[in-house]
């Protein structure tokens, strides 16, 4: 759940009737995080977003409105022209203060972002160029790697990478050392990757991000069975399930579960799946780090750390890495 810029699709409902069926029938049960970001559910991230137990968004949002500046001089040390391409665009609402510093240092540098939504990369290409008139910008549309293989295609100029907002942070820590293996794999000695981690804090302070009072993220869990019943012809009777999240600080590993509140059958479509009182359905994690987790995840995948940036509470930090 740490950022919905990587996950705005709208997938072919068979596929999207194949990984839930795949999931609720699998022991234990689970459901990808990539399917709660339907309108309702990007209604619902965005009073997250809003929430003051929400820290993350705020805080990598400080560091690029105050130190892009100081990015802008790190990226271009080599003083090269490069392609800047950013992971999950999204609305570039954060690296738009990047892509400002950048155009001020007046660099050379083409903005390539990549996008699941199609819809996301057109309005980026619309509206961009109207807020940053000197700015070259080519969105792509589609899967990262095979984007990235498009990238590199349409010039063989340096690449500084981003990939922001926590995003890793949707991954457990194989998946994320398989990613950045893969990344560098697409990548040349000296591109840059710029990338977002929330750090390792209070215990109480990260869980409370996750199951804030009020219910909001509560809310956005059941969703996902709400989507399911209008989607793909689902019963679930939201009332007989329960959010339930947990955070292992010795890990870094905050989960998010849903829990059968009694015995029961659900129908998605033609399927009938049984459910156990206290049976859980995993449903997402949010990765923190230590600053030693992140430096020996750069020095396993193919990087060298370079640079760090923080918020003024440190609760975050975007990780400059080189790679090697």
């Amino acid at each position: 759940m740490d950022t919905m810029i990587t996950k705005r699709m709208v997938p072919v409902a068979s596929q999207f009737l194949n990984d839930v069926l795949a999931g609720l029938q699998a022991e234990p049960k689970f459901l990808s995080s990539k399917y709660f970001y339907d309108e309702k559910g990007d209604q619902i991230f965005q009073q997250i977003m809003e929430m003051k137990e929400y820290y993350l968004t705020n805080s990598e949002m400080e560091i690029l409105q105050e130190q892009s500046a100081k990015l802008a001089t790190l990226i271009s040390l080599d003083g090269d022209a490069f392609d800047l391409i950013e992971l999950g665009a999204g609305d570039a609402t954060k690296s738009i203060h990047l892509l400002k510093a950048l155009l001020q240092a007046q660099l050379n540098f083409t903005y390539l972002p990549i996008d699941i939504s199609a819809h996301v990369i057109a309005d980026l290409e619309d509206n961009l160029p109207k807020k940053l008139p000197d700015l070259q910008i080519e969105g792509l549309n589609g899967d990262y790697f095979k984007m990235l293989e498009k990238a590199k295609a349409i010039s063989n100029r340096r690449k500084v990478v981003l990939f922001m907002g926590a995003n890793i942070g949707n991954m457990d820590l194989a998946e994320a050392e398989n990613f950045c293996r893969d990344l560098r794999e697409e990548l040349s000695p000296n591109d840059l990757l710029i990338i977002g981690f929330d750090l390792k804090k209070n215990p109480q302070q990260i869980l409370a991000a996750y199951n804030d009072p009020t219910g909001i993220t509560r809310s956005f869990n059941l969703n996902l069975l709400n989507r399911i019943n209008r989607e793909l012809d689902g019963d679930f009777n939201i009332s007989n399930f329960d959010h339930y999240a947990s955070y292992d600080p010795e890990t870094g590993a905050c989960k998010s579960y849903l829990i059968s509140l009694n015995d029961q059958r659900v129908n998605i479509g033609d399927e009938t799946i049984h459910f156990n009182k206290n049976e859980h359905i995993y449903m997402e994690i949010s990765q923190k780090y230590s600053l030693e987790d992140i430096d020996a995840l750069a020095s396993k995948t193919g990087f060298t750390p370079m640079n760090r940036f923080f918020d003024r509470q440190e609760y975050f930090v975007d990780a400059v890495w080189k790679v090697d």
